[in-house]
This record gives C-alpha cells, structure tokens and sequence, in this order.
C-alpha cells in the first residue's frame, strides 16, 4: 500500500557550503541561460578552451540541480516517515508487552 505523506512541516536539509560555491560560480559565469545538451557539445568541440569551460560547468549545474531535486524528494519522504511512524511504533510495542 503506497501512500502520499503531505507533511507541511518538513524543514530542508542544510546545503553544503561547497555546493553554494558552485552554485554561485556557475550563475556568474553562465548570466544568459542553459543551452540544450547537444548544443552544447556541439559548440564544445569547435569551441575555444573557455567556451569549452562554461560548457562543462553548464553540465554540471545540470546535474547537480537534478540530485538536488532527487535528495530533497528522499529527504522529504524520510520526514514523513519520521512524522507518521511514531504512532505505529508505538502500537506495534504495546502489542508486544502485552
């Protein structure tokens, strides 16, 4: 039985200062927006070395925006377990002292 937790109170995890870093690096030297993959693999192979630098961090912004999703969906998905299974722990060890 899979059921969907809305847990309001669920607070973000820290972000990592390396990752702030990056982050911030990456918005500086990129300013006009993403291209598409290929595009940018493109313009990489016939590109200058720093073109070919901003391309290999505008992948790796790619990439860590994705991880960053996937963790806070598994962070929130462990708040809500921490939220809701008290009870049933609970329950579970009154069963089994009695």
């Amino acid at each position: 039985v899979h059921r969907k937790c809305l847990c309001v109170e669920a607070k973000r995890p820290p972000i990592h200062p390396r990752a702030m870093k990056a982050a911030a690096t990456l918005l500086v030297l990129l300013g006009s927006g993403a291209r598409g993959v290929a595009v940018q693999e493109q313009a990489a192979v016939a590109a200058n070395p720093i073109r070919k630098v901003v391309t290999m961090l505008q992948n790796m912004q790619t990439k860590v925006t994705e991880e960053g999703k996937r963790e806070q969906e598994l962070y929130d998905k462990f708040m809500c377990y921490c939220k809701t299974s008290g009870g049933d722990l609970d329950k579970s060890i009154a069963d089994a002292e009695a």
